[in-house]
């Protein structure tokens, strides 16, 4: 099934939860939303399923409007933080309801229910009720039951959130291998970039009930199309600095810059990753103080001290390849930091219009 919003809006209250919001989802597609709280990623599932009637644009499912079909031959499976399971019934009645409200013949029903409770780790528990399974287990129950029709769509509000991280790991790649086989259309909303990241075709930015960014997890993370998406993805270091004439100025560091800009005041942004670390100056470095130093498995975080280009920076050093190099750090000592990419973009606090330039890369 394919998916499309054309400039669809739904206010609550008066007050605008999206607001001319268009995107088309592929047939078979997985696309992951993200953005912060309050930004509108669960309004847009509830759109996408039904649930609410835009009150601008249109739903369109396979080209025609949603709402054009009854919501049982839309044939949709939804998955919401609130798991709403019937609680007089067992796990397996909960898990078959779809497939019993459609008449299905019980030996097709009980043969879809052991599938999933395989699948999910719920055999064994198919007599219990919900009131006798933990929070995980619950949650497992309701991705099963909106799985058992084999749903065209697929949506998915913070699916995963109740599980422990190993079932979260093995259920995320669960549904990417059911979407590609399955040819199943799936939206996925989570607050776990790496989760979105892992299992999605493409990733969806929101922000203010608006789109920011869509593109591939490489796309959006590599090109950010605004501050707030180099913000929200990852951590990510800013300098303060000021465009001229096409160029970005941190200090003495000279970067390129989106062309045509006027003197402006900028913020410069460089990953910890692309941050290189020196005990001497070299040119095109910046002075700092360390901090402090954290382990973290195959690299160690380097906490820095860069004022007045900004506040607390990071570095992040690869533990074996720079091991000589975090041999030689401690708290207190002076050490240059050589950006090894930026990207700049416009001040919000001093632009007209925040966030408007496009990204540029050293």
């Amino acid at each position: 099934m394919s998916v499309e919003l054309r400039g669809a809006g739904k206010a609550f209250g008066g007050a605008w939860a999206l607001r001319g919001l268009s995107l088309a989802v592929a047939p078979g597609e997985l696309v992951a939303v993200l953005g912060p709280s309050g930004c509108g990623k669960t309004t847009l599932l509830r759109l996408l399923a039904g649930l609410e009637r835009p009150d601008e644009g249109q739903v369109l499912h396979d080209g025609a409007p949603a709402s054009a079909r009854a919501l049982r031959a839309r044939n949709v499976g939804l998955v919401f933080q609130q798991v709403a399971l019937f609680e007089h019934l067992t796990v397996a009645a909960n898990v078959g309801f779809a497939l019993s409200v459609r008449r299905r013949p019980r030996r097709e029903v009980e043969a879809r229910v052991a599938e999933l409770a395989a699948l999910l780790g719920l055999a064994g528990l198919e007599d219990r009720r919900p009131g006798d399974l933990s929070g995980g287990q619950r949650q497992r129950v309701a991705i099963a039951r909106a799985l058992a029709a084999s749903p065209r769509l697929l949506l998915l509000d913070e699916p995963f959130g109740a599980l422990d991280p190993r079932m979260r790991l093995a259920l995320r790649r669960w549904l990417r291998e059911h979407t590609d086989r399955s040819g199943a259309t799936g939206l996925l909303v989570t607050h776990d970039q790496e989760e979105a990241f892992d299992v999605a075709d493409r990733v969806v930015i929101l922000n203010g009930g608006r789109v920011e960014q869509v593109g591939t997890p490489a796309q959006v993370f590599e090109e950010p199309a605004s501050a707030f998406v180099m913000r929200f993805l990852g951590a990510v270091n800013v300098l303060r600095g000021r465009v001229d004439g096409g160029r970005a100025y941190v200090g003495d560091l000279e970067f390129a810059a989106p062309a045509g800009e006027a003197r402006a005041p900028a913020h410069v942004f460089v990953r910890p990753h692309e941050l290189e670390l020196n005990l001497a100056a070299v040119p095109g470095s910046l002075a700092a103080t360390v901090a402090r130093l954290v382990p973290r498995g195959a690299a160690v975080r380097v906490e820095l001290s860069a004022p007045p280009h900004g506040e607390r920076l990071e570095a992040e050093v690869d533990a074996r390849r720079g091991a000589a190099l975090l041999a030689a750090l401690r708290p207190g000592l002076r050490v240059h930091l050589s950006p090894r990419r930026v990207r700049v973009f416009a001040d919000p606090g001093a632009a007209a219009e925040p966030d408007s330039l496009t990204a540029s890369e050293l």
